[in-house]
């Protein structure tokens, strides 16, 4: 697991369990200093992992390319 703070969020690598089995690499997106739950975007779309621990790999490579979270909480590269 990634951790990268920009203005006003957190960003953390993550995964989604898959429907039929495998791993979605994702990106956890929540306001920083504020409660609630983070919001979760997969990334890499087509991509399946057979393990967790794959998924989050590439999902903290996407992290590291990651340029900030727009002030609606969505990712921009």
């Amino acid at each position: 697991m990634a951790r990268r703070e920009f203005p006003h969020f957190e960003a953390v690598s993550a995964m989604v369990p898959a429907q039929g089995g495998g791993y979605h690499a994702a990106i956890a997106v929540k306001a920083l200093n504020l409660g609630g739950a983070p919001r979760f975007h997969k990334v890499l779309d087509g991509q399946l992992f057979k393990s967790a621990l794959a998924a989050d790999e590439a999902a903290c490579a996407e992290l590291g390319r990651l340029q900030g979270v727009s002030e609606a909480g969505e990712l921009l590269f």
